[in-house]
């Protein structure tokens, strides 16, 4: 199946994951990793402040080698920690980057932090995010961002995203090893644009030594300029919000949601879960029978019980909810992504100030992807002002390495082909990986401790280290 637009991570509807009134676990969390900020691209009519771009940074600090993650749609920096803590447990040379994008700036990790440490509750958690809309006597209580005042959200496309990366691949470069530039989803689109873009008449590619595509990536089909210019229009007057919203959740819901209820999952497993009573979620992701949080945590992401509406959001998490009751667990034999690992993927767990989602995702972002057309000049480009012109001037020795799964499929291994023969790198160059069948949008970054997609990075990553 081809990507015919950037493809979420995770779908709102599949996000209303339960938090629990209970006692948070006694069991130790610290916050052995941070996001690292450094300067970023300095943005027309954005505020100083927010001209940043995020990394955080898994491996020994002494490794010259570095792999950057580009997350998709809707996901943060932690996304990538399990996978990228695998990464290096094998290859000793590398270090992993995953970034963290301005836009997560804006999120209020205070209670989430509080949560990740057992400083509060499931009870004191879900009243500070969603217990107040309910109860409005709850104080202090998370802080809704006016749309008036991120309008200078609206501009952050693919160029700001390009031009912060441009950031993030220098600092890696100064290491003085070998740099490989990957991305999840929508990250696959932004890994095109980067080594296809104009940087004063060279390609981004130059300061690489591959490209690896999870399950997403960029088309040969942009959007048409009318398509382009509408877009755009939908987004311009004031009062129209800059952020990307999911099944009809408005920002900053869903990233509130995916955090919360995978840290409950994951600190309050086996307490009742409030989402079967509080009318958050669907009926299609409710389970028939009483649930705890892990229960129902799976129920609305595994492929065995989520809706076909919710592909995106989905990984193969085990057999399903536990026949034992009278309160119904989560039965996880059989998993390609172990339970835990997702929910830490997404909670971010050990992770200070950040998670594996983003609150506030740029439409602009969406929308611009849509031309990147595996780095051919189109007029869609002209329109948004796209650079991800130079796809026919690749360096020859590029290696590229693309895992098609359920969603991107054989379209992802297509462009990164059509990718490599534009350009005239050999197909010895290409690892190519189709488990469309089998793998689930996202199992490459989840699945443990049996991983195609991993088994491949691990044989293309020595190659690239030659």
């Amino acid at each position: 199946m081809r990507l015919k637009r950037a493809l979420p991570i995770v779908t709102a509807a599949a996000l209303l994951v339960a938090l629990a009134p209970s006692p948070a676990s006694s069991a130790p969390a610290t916050h052995d990793l941070s996001v690292e900020w450094m300067n970023g691209y300095p943005a027309p009519g954005t505020p100083a402040r927010y001209d940043k771009v995020g990394v955080l940074k898994v491996g020994p600090s002494s490794a010259k080698n570095v792999l950057v993650l580009e997350p998709g749609t809707s996901a943060g920096s932690a996304y990538f920690v399990p996978l990228a803590r695998w990464i290096v447990s094998k290859l000793p040379g590398w270090q992993v980057w995953s970034v963290e994008r301005r836009e997560n700036l804006l999120e209020d990790q205070s209670e989430l932090n509080l949560f990740k440490q057992h400083k509060v509750n499931s009870t004191q958690l879900y009243n500070y995010y969603l217990g107040y809309l309910k109860d409005p006597s709850i104080s202090p209580h998370f802080q809704m961002i006016p749309t008036s005042s991120v309008e200078f959200a609206k501009d952050w496309g693919m160029n700001v995203a390009v031009q912060d990366l441009h950031d993030v691949i220098a600092a890696a470069r100064r290491l003085g090893g070998k740099v490989v530039l990957g991305g999840h989803s929508l990250g696959g689109s932004v890994v095109t644009a980067y080594a296809t873009w104009d940087f004063n008449g060279r390609p981004g590619a130059d300061d690489l030594a591959g490209l690896v595509y999870i399950d997403g990536g960029s088309t040969a089909t942009p959007v048409s300029p009318a398509q382009a210019t509408t877009a755009l229009a939908a987004l311009d007057p004031a009062g129209a919000t800059p952020w990307l919203a999911f099944g009809g959740i408005a920002a900053p819901y869903a990233g509130v949601f995916s955090a919360t209820g995978g840290g409950s999952a994951l600190l309050d497993p086996n307490a009742l879960s409030l989402g079967q009573t509080s009318g958050l979620l669907p009926t299609t992701i409710v389970p028939p029978v009483p649930a705890t949080n892990e229960g129902q945590f799976g129920y609305a992401l595994n492929v065995g019980t989520s809706p076909m509406s919710l592909l995106a959001a989905q990984a193969h998490l085990g057999r399903g909810i536990s026949p034992t009751g009278p309160l119904h667990g989560w039965d996880g034999a059989g998993a390609l992504t172990p339970i835990t690992r997702f929910a830490t993927m997404f909670s971010g767990l050990g992770v200070a100030n950040a998670d594996g989602t983003e609150w506030y995702f740029p439409e602009r972002l969406t929308i611009d992807s849509g031309a990147v057309d595996n780095g051919n000049s189109n007029p869609a480009q002209r329109v948004l002002g796209v650079s991800a012109t130079l796809g026919r001037r690749l360096p020859r020795r590029l290696l590229i390495y693309a895992f098609g799964a359920r969603l991107g499929g054989s379209g992802v291994l297509v462009d990164a082909k059509q990718i490599a023969a534009q350009s005239g790198i050999p197909a010895s160059n290409l690892l190519l990986i189709s488990r469309q069948s089998t793998y689930a949008h996202n199992d490459p970054a989840g699945a443990y401790p049996r991983n195609a997609f991993f088994a491949g990075l691990m044989r293309f990553l020595a190659r690239v280290a030659r």
